[in-house]
């Protein structure tokens, strides 16, 4: 681990480490071991997984909320944002993917410049000018880019990255005010961010990319379409507010 990713004190007992699990298998026990060497309070959501994922981390110290059938990535996160914020000492929640997609050292990063900004949403940003990320990869994610700058009034460079921070105040007005669903929750809380006057911060991060990553469940003509209705109307919806 590299010095500008050495956990401190402060992350370890005020970061909240929340990761929605469906069918993730052998891939999830790392994820939360090592997210477990970062921050104190883990939280698994089992999104009900067919595949005995939960299993794979017995004997860990992390609590586990499960769903007795799938319900979508969104309702995942607020499930465990509510469990999240039942620890009085947490100031931040991050979400981690299952599957590997994110590696929990570059959290105290993130918190960082969460701390130093003075941010609520700091986004994980990837690079997907890389030769190894394919052409229809780069060519959405630069197409929501520019939507959301045309509807926003705001340039965010990876908006569809799941690697996220929140702040506590924003996690607690997204329990109450962001509807679940699958992929395109994410996005909702996005916008709400952003019209609503909360301060989104993006932060560059490793860029890990799997062609066919078993473990993806992102169907991209339903979600895409999803993530794209909901940029839409949730935009329209919300109005910025000092």
């Amino acid at each position: 681990m590299s010095p500008s990713t050495q956990t401190t004190p402060d992350t370890r007992a005020e970061v909240g480490v929340v990761v929605p699990c469906y069918n993730a298998g052998p891939r999830l026990r790392p994820v939360i071991e090592h997210s477990l060497n970062i921050v104190r309070r883990v939280i698994v959501v089992d999104d009900g997984s067919t595949d005995d994922s939960a299993s794979s981390i017995e004997g860990l110290d992390v609590p586990v909320v499960a769903f007795p059938d799938n319900r979508g990535k969104g309702h995942a996160i607020l499930e465990g944002f509510r469990a999240a914020l039942e620890a009085p000492e947490i100031r931040a929640v991050a979400v981690v993917d299952a599957d590997g997609q994110h590696d929990p050292a570059e959290i105290p990063q993130l918190y960082g410049e969460f701390v130093r900004n003075d941010a609520d949403l700091v986004i994980g940003s990837r690079a997907f000018e890389l030769e190894h990320v394919p052409w229809r990869n780069r060519f959405g994610n630069r197409l929501t880019i520019a939507l959301t700058a045309l509807l926003l009034g705001q340039r965010i460079p990876d908006t569809q990255s799941g690697y996220r921070l929140h702040s506590r105040r924003l996690v607690e007005d997204v329990i109450a005010t962001v509807p679940g669903g699958r992929y395109e929750t994410e996005m909702e809380i996005l916008v709400k961010a952003v019209r609503e006057g909360y301060k989104v911060l993006p932060v560059p991060i490793q860029t890990i990319y799997e062609e066919g990553n078993p473990s993806s469940h992102f169907n991209r003509l339903r979600d895409s379409y999803l993530i794209y209705r909901r940029l839409f109307t949730a935009s329209l919806r919300r109005r910025r507010t000092p």
